[in-house]
C-alpha cells in the first residue's frame, strides 16, 4: 500500500504504469514518475512510469493489461486511446500453485436457520417462484393481497413473502442448453435455504411445465411445497384466493423455524463485483479475498463468477485449481465464452463499460485482474455451470455472465446465502432472498452514497488501513449479516426486480 499522502501506487515492480490516487494537473508530478506530466490525470487512471513502445506489453500487478498502439512517453496518460487488447494468449499451468490455507480450528457460528435437508438459511422467507413470465402478474398479485390482509401479522419468524418473476419461461426450446439453465435457476431457488416455503405458480401452456419441475425431480424434501396453474385453477381472481390459502398453511409452517447457533462453515458467500474503477484491484477486491481466505479457512464456501470478468486471469485461477481436471473445467468455459460472443457478433473487450473507463479501467485484460482478486488465494476446489448446486467447501467459481443480476440469479440458484458486491462508481441493488452486503472501493464514492453502502473500503487508501484489517471487518460483518443484521440494501428494500435468469437461445 501506498505511503501517506502519496498521490499514486505502484502495484508491482514490475509494472510500467502507475495508478493515480487523487488528481493530479498538468505539471504536477506522481510518486514513481520522475517527470512532470504533460497533462492532466485523474485519481484511479494510469500513469506511465516510463517510455512504452508501441506494441509493448502495458503491466499492472506484474500482468499483462494490453499493448500500446503508440508510442507512450513518461509521464503521459494511458488509456483507450493508446492502450489496447493485443493478442491473449496464457500459459495456464493447471494445478501447479494449489497450496491449501492451513485451516482454522477455532470454532465460530452464525445464528441460521438449520433446513431439514442440512443446509442453513440466513432469512426465512416464503418464495412465490414463477415456471413463466405468464404467471409473473398473478404472483404478484398474490404477495400484494398477502401484505394488505396482514397474513403474516401472526407470524413473527417468517421474513416475508418474495415473488420470484421473470421474462421467459415459454418461446424456447425444451431441451436445448437454455431451457437447461432455466430449469437449474428455478430448481435451485425452489430448493435455496433462505426460503422456509415454496409457492410455486405456472399459467399451464408454457415450455417450462411445472409438472417437470416438480415430477421430474423432487425439488423439496421437507414437503413444504405447493404448486399450481392458473388455467386449471380457473384465472387470475381464483388463482389468488387460491394462493393466499396455500401461503396461509406455508406461513403456519416457516414461523416453526428459529435460528439457532450454526458452524460458519454453512455459510455460502456469492462474490461479486460492479461499477469497477481504477480501485477495485487496490481495495475492496483483495480485502474481499482476505475475508473469502478466511472463510474458507474457517471451512466454508466462496463462489467467484462472471466468467467474462476473469478473462485475462484465468491463468491465475487454473494454477490454484486441485486438480489438472478443474482447471480444463474453467477453460472449457472460457473457450465457450470466446465462441459465444463470436456467434453474436461481439468479443470479450466488449466487456469494460463507459463508467469503468471513467473509472480508469481500459481493456477487459485490466479489468479481470481486479475482479480475480475477490477469490483471494486459496485453492479452486471444482468449477460449476450457471445456477448448478454447489456442492464442495472451499473456493469455486460458477459460470456466468458479468451482468451483476443475472450473475448474483446464478450464485443464489448455486447456493448463496451472502452476497457480498464490490462497487466503485455506486452500484445499488439487493437479491432476494439472499442478503447482499455492499463494499465501497473509494472513500469519495463512499461519502455521497453511504445509505447504500455498507463498508468503506477506500481507507485502505486514504487512511492506510491494512487490507488484512479490512479483511477481517468484512468477514465479521458476513456473519453479522447471516445472522440477522440488516444490510442497507435490505433496509432499503432491494430484491423485487433482481431475478434475472441468464437467457440462452432463440426466442421463438
Amino acid at each position: 500500500m501506498p505511503q501517506p499522502h502519496a498521490n499514486s501506487i505502484l502495484l508491482n515492480s514490475e509494472d510500467n504504469i502507475v495508478v493515480a490516487l487523487q488528481d493530479i494537473t498538468a505539471g504536477g508530478t506522481a510518486a514513481f514518475v520522475d517527470v512532470p506530466l504533460p497533462g492532466d490525470i485523474l485519481r484511479g487512471h494510469k500513469i506511465a512510469r516510463r517510455p512504452i513502445a508501441a506494441g509493448e506489453n502495458v503491466i499492472r500487478y506484474g500482468q499483462i493489461i494490453g499493448e500500446a498502439k503508440c508510442d507512450i512517453r513518461t509521464g503521459e496518460h494511458v488509456h483507450v486511446h493508446n492502450l489496447g487488447m493485443g493478442a491473449h494468449s496464457q500459459d495456464y499451468r493447471h494445478a501447479s500453485a494449489n497450496a491449501p490455507l492451513a485451516p482454522i480450528t477455532e470454532e465460530r457460528t452464525f445464528l441460521g436457520y438449520r433446513r431439514p435437508t442440512g443446509k442453513a438459511g440466513t432469512r426465512n422467507y416464503i418464495g412465490i417462484l414463477t415456471s413463466v413470465n405468464c404467471s409473473g402478474s398473478v404472483a404478484r398479485f398474490i404477495a400484494e393481497a398477502a401484505e394488505k390482509s396482514g397474513l403474516l401479522d401472526d407470524y413473527p419468524n417468517v421474513d416475508g413473502i418474495v415473488p420470484i418473476v421473470h421474462g421467459t419461461g415459454c418461446g424456447m426450446s425444451g431441451k436445448d442448453e437454455g431451457y437447461a439453465t432455466l430449469f437449474r435457476t428455478l430448481s435451485g431457488y425452489a430448493q435455496h435455504p433462505n426460503f422456509a416455503a415454496i409457492l410455486l405458480i405456472g399459467l399451464g401452456c408454457e415450455v417450462m411445465q411445472v409438472a417437470d419441475l416438480v415430477g421430474g425431480r423432487k425439488i423439496r424434501s421437507d414437503g413444504d411445497l405447493r404448486y399450481m396453474t392458473i388455467q386449471q385453477t380457473g384465472g387470475t381472481r381464483r388463482t389468488i384466493e387460491a394462493g393466499l390459502k396455500e401461503l396461509k398453511e406455508l406461513a403456519e409452517l416457516a414461523n416453526k423455524a428459529e435460528r439457532t447457533p450454526v458452524p460458519v462453515s454453512e455459510i455460502t458467500v456469492g462474490m461479486q463485483c460492479g461499477g469497477s474503477d481504477g480501485y477495485s484491484g487496490i481495495t475492496a477486491n483483495p480485502a474481499l479475498g482476505i475475508a473469502s481466505d478466511l472463510l474458507v479457512r474457517h471451512g466454508g464456501t466462496t463462489i467467484l463468477s462472471e466468467t467474462s470478468e476473469i478473462y485475462g486471469a484465468e491463468h491465475l485461477l487454473t494454477r490454484r485449481a486441485v486438480s489438472v481436471e478443474v482447471g480444463e473445467k474453467l477453460i472449457e468455459r472460457v473457450r465457450w465464452w470466446e465462441d459465444y460472443t463470436a456467434r453474436n457478433g461481439g468479443e470479450m473487450d466488449n466487456n469494460p463499460s463507459p463508467g469503468n473507463k471513467r473509472g480508469g479501467l481500459t481493456t477487459i485484460l485490466e479489468k479481470s485482474l481486479g475482479a480475480a482478486a475477490k477469490g483471494g488465494s486459496s485453492p479452486l476446489t471444482d468449477v460449476y455451470k450457471f445456477g448448478e448446486i454447489v456442492d464442495k467447501k472451499g473456493f469455486v467459481f460458477m459460470d456466468s455472465p458479468g451482468f451483476d443480476p443475472c450473475s448474483v440469479t446464478g450464485q443464489i440458484a448455486s447456493g448463496s446465502n451472502i452476497i457480498v458486491f464490490t462497487t466503485g462508481r455506486g452500484s445499488v441493488s439487493g437479491y432476494m432472498p439472499t442478503p447482499c452486503i455492499k463494499l465501497a472501493n473509494n472513500s469519495e464514492m463512499y461519502g455521497r452514497m453511504s445509505e447504500d453502502m455498507d463498508i468503506n473500503c477506500g481507507d485502505v487508501i486514504t487512511d492506510n488501513v491494512s487490507l488484512e484489517d479490512k479483511g477481517r471487518e468484512i468477514f465479521e460483518m458476513i456473519i453479522r449479516v447471516a445472522s440477522g443484521e440488516k444490510p442497507k440494501s435490505e433496509q432499503l428494500g432491494f430484491g423485487g426486480v433482481e431475478f434475472v435468469p441468464w437467457q440462452i437461445g432463440a426466442v421463438m
